[in-house]
């Protein structure tokens, strides 16, 4: 039986801010200038740019815009306008910085970036997903102004499958260091034995001697537990040549190390501190987690020795209203809603995520699937990364794999999605996809043998080049959940991963009166229209009975996934909605349909079968809503948990007792419609567990707000989610109801962007009304950088209006 046992020690690299030392981390966000438009001349540092916009990055233009088939993205792309913008940061240097070094990151530009500091040419990055660095000390003026420019190209256009945003759209920083320090992606942390008792840490450290002398470097690797305690400290002493890098190798142990697990992600910090002599010179912080992994091949998964099934979704890095602008706190969000259901896996679907999101997946306690690439030499669009492969897919891949390699959260490396070299005539001599996987895997065992790779496959038959090449640790299937039981008779011996499943579909709040268990496949094929057209409003029903024809229902996946012992895990296609490729509909639709939660944030129904499934709460879920025509009939679905059976009554009748059969995931009920009140009750051994209820709306009468924070930072970024709900007079919400909501925000705080939900509405999303979407709506509210409280009203016409306040400290 072959297995693959993973032992790491994991880092998370960064930067120390304000931690001592000469090393300093400075947020370049703020006070930009920004025009929308190519002005060449922008470069020069004495270009007048005081009409341009003044902002802070993170920005996407794209997002500001208006919806329109006739963008260059077209609909599969977002249907937002691309194009080419200018960005512009005037800033001082203090005379005192003379003799440090000084660079600039940014953490993703898309795309095809170009950069200027005080009109001399930095480079140019393709890759709109990449994080990059560039040096400016020789080109700055010490104790003067400096200008920084940044020019972004997203003109030539569809250059993505799906809503890439254009800007400066993910964290930028400026870093100040002594000549003698560890540069970026500087440390690389393993563990050769972890146990119970203790974890053997080895580290890499790089250091790098810019100076013009030869350096007596001394290192000190500090290592501390979550309440800062020191419990490792590692010496080591090493003269550096001017102009060269040393690698120091340094090994020490934890005692007793606590386990980094997806309930309970535990996290060290690792202090680098860097002296000549008794100066300390450079002081380099890393947050990692210790934690043993292994893939079996007819096992599965295990995490620290304990077996257990990956439960991931996928997702696109859209932020819905927000669009590609990376908000820590939306991230955050997205992933406590996901943790809600169970899930305990991301995939970054299909790119290098923003550095953030990785941080909060190590905080938060995911396994992520860290993914490179779209596409390699052959094209899926005729202005996507295919162009620039040649010239940077090496660099990039390095960059991507020294830049996470260190996260506790990152476990598998994914170096393509359904890439076109899959197939290739072997008569014709075409071994394309063989070749460039072994050059990609090649390129990540260089910098990483800690961490499996896979690539996401679409075509799992023998003939897959890219799996013909044998390169792989694990195999990635992409759907085809009927052959993931005989996985081993095509690839014996293997380990297992479903890269990606389910592609199902529905639209919020939205049923169709047909039995629960009609399975329906929208389209027929990738490249038809819906037979009959579908729904003329252009919703999908939310009953788990829709999917893509490549996909299934996400009971059918669920099933296959818990049925499987080898297989390791699955990633769920989608867990968010997301900006692009509508399927099943052409245009007016502009958002997808397969997220089990919306692009507002609000669940589907068939979130609660994922949390019925994934986690060991007692969970009881009714639909749909109760809102029908005398002489129909309505099936009314029940997921539950912790409970032996569901009893549903009809205006104090009851209907019955319903158990879960076989490798059944719900229970159901088919029921005339009368008006009035639908009360379910889950029950264990006779007594009740959980109960719920869903009533007949009346009319919208009035309007409530939840926000999902009240207490905000004042740090001109913290957010606080405002769900809005029409309601009738008796507090239920209107299942249909599509008012006019309009917002007024006042006071220490500003509305960013508004949202509803629907995949076919082309009102701005940066906004000051919206209507309500089957009921619901959403308000972004964004603190300012000032103490003080946000006042959000939300009215429309003929419905009373309501108030809320938030606080920023």
């Amino acid at each position: 039986m072959r297995k693959y046992l993973l032992i790491l020690l994991c880092f998370v690299q960064a930067g120390a801010w304000a931690a001592g030392g000469e090393r300093e981390v400075i947020d370049f966000s703020a006070s930009w200038k920004f025009h929308l438009g190519d002005v060449p001349e922008a470069k020069d540092p004495l270009f007048k740019d005081a009409g341009w916009r003044s902002l802070d990055v993170p920005h996407d233009w794209s997002i500001e815009g208006d919806f329109s088939k006739d963008h260059p993205a077209t609909p599969g792309g977002g249907a937002l306008p691309g194009g080419t913008g200018w960005y512009r940061k005037t800033f001082d240097v203090p005379a005192e910085d003379r003799g440090r070094l000084i660079y600039i990151d940014f953490d993703g530009v898309y795309h095809q970036s170009e950069v200027w500091i005080n009109g001399h040419y930095l480079g140019k990055r393709p890759n709109g997903y990449i994080s990059f660095r560039y040096e400016l000390s020789k080109f700055l003026r010490f104790g003067e102004k400096n200008v920084l420019s940044v020019k972004v190209d997203n003109a030539k256009q569809p250059n993505s499958r799906w809503y890439s945003g254009s800007g400066i759209y993910r964290k930028v920083s400026l870093v100040k260091v002594d000549p003698v320090h560890v540069p970026q992606y500087g440390t690389f942390v393993t563990t050769p034995q972890v146990s119970a008792e203790r974890a053997e840490v080895a580290v890499r450290t790089t250091v790098l001697n810019a100076s013009a002398k030869r350096a007596s470097v001394r290192l000190n690797t500090i290592v501390r537990d979550a309440g800062g305690v020191e419990v490792a400290s590692i010496w080591q002493n090493q003269a550096i040549l001017p102009g060269k890098t040393f690698q120091f190798n340094q090994r020490g142990g934890v005692t007793k190390p606590r386990m980094w697990s997806v309930g309970d992600p535990a996290l060290y910090t690792a202090v680098s501190r860097v002296y000549i002599g008794k100066k300390l010179v450079d002081t380099y912080e890393t947050t990692f987690g210790i934690r043993t992994f292994r893939f079996d091949a007819d096992k599965g998964f295990s995490l620290n020795g304990v077996p257990m099934k990956i439960q991931g979704v996928c997702n696109h890095h859209d932020l819905g209203a927000l669009g590609a602008a990376f908000n820590r706190r939306a991230a955050e969000r997205q992933l406590e809603i996901l943790k809600g259901m169970g899930c305990n896996g991301i995939r970054t679907s299909h790119n290098p995520p923003a550095p953030e999101l990785l941080e909060l997946c190590d905080r938060m306690g995911f396994i992520v699937m860290d993914e490179a690439f779209d596409m390699w030499k052959k094209q899926k669009n005729p202005f996507d990364y295919h162009q620039d492969w040649d010239q940077w897919h090496r660099r990039d891949l390095e960059d991507l794999v020294k830049r996470d390699r260190n996260h506790p959260s990152v476990f598998i490396w994914s170096v393509g999605n359904e890439i076109q070299e899959q197939w290739g005539d072997e008569a014709k001599g075409d071994t394309t996809g063989r070749v460039i996987a072994r050059e990609l895997v090649s390129i990540v065992r260089s910098l990483d043998t800690t961490r499996a790779i896979t690539t996401a496959n679409n075509e799992v038959n023998t003939y897959n080049n890219l799996l013909k090449s044998g390169a792989f640790d694990l195999i990635g299937y992409n759907y085809n959940h009927r052959l993931w039981a005989n996985f081993h008779e095509r690839w014996p011996g293997k380990k297992f991963i479903v890269t990606e499943s389910t592609s199902a579909l529905q639209t919020r709040g939205h049923y169709d009166l047909v039995p629960f268990d009609t399975i329906r496949r929208w389209p027929e094929a990738w490249d038809k229209p819906i037979k009959g057209g579908g729904n003329a409003d252009f919703t999908v029903s939310a009953y788990d009975h829709v999917s893509a024809p490549w996909g299934s229902t996400h009971e059918e996946s669920l099933k296959a996934l818990h049925a499987n012992a080898h297989v390791s895990g699955m990633y769920v296609w989608t867990g968010f909605d997301y900006l692009g490729e509508p399927t099943p509909y052409p245009w007016p639709a502009r958002s997808s349909y397969f997220g089990i939660v919306d692009l507002a944030g609000f669940p589907k129904d068939v979130y609660w079968l994922y949390k019925s499934v994934w986690t060991n709460q007692p969970v009881l879920h009714l639909y749909p809503h109760w809102n029908w025509k005398v002489g129909d009939t309505v099936d009314v679905v029940a997921y539950y948990s912790q409970a032996d059976e569901v009893e549903l009554f009809l205006n104090g009748k009851s209907l019955g007792g319903k158990k879960k059969t076989a490798d059944e995931l719900h229970v159901k009920w088919r029921v005339p419609f009368a008006e009035g009140h639908l009360h379910a009750v889950s029950r264990k051994g006779g007594v009740e567990v959980l109960s719920e209820d869903v009533y007949t709306a009346g009319k919208p009468a009035k309007i409530e707000l939840l926000a999902d924070r009240s207490n905000l930072t004042a740090d001109g970024r913290d957010l606080s989610f405002v769900t809005v709900r029409v309601l009738d007079e008796a507090g239920h919400v209107v299942p249909g109801a599509d008012n006019l909501v309009r917002f007024h925000v006042s006071g220490a705080g500003v509305l960013n962007a508004v949202d509803n939900g629907s995949p076919t509405s082309h009102e701005r999303f940066k906004a000051d009304k919206r209507k309500a979407f089957n009921g619901m709506a959403l308000a972004i509210i964004q603190s300012g950088k000032a103490a003080g409280e946000i006042r959000v009203e939300a009215v429309s016409e003929g419905l009373q209006g309501s108030e809320i306040v938030l606080t920023v400290k």
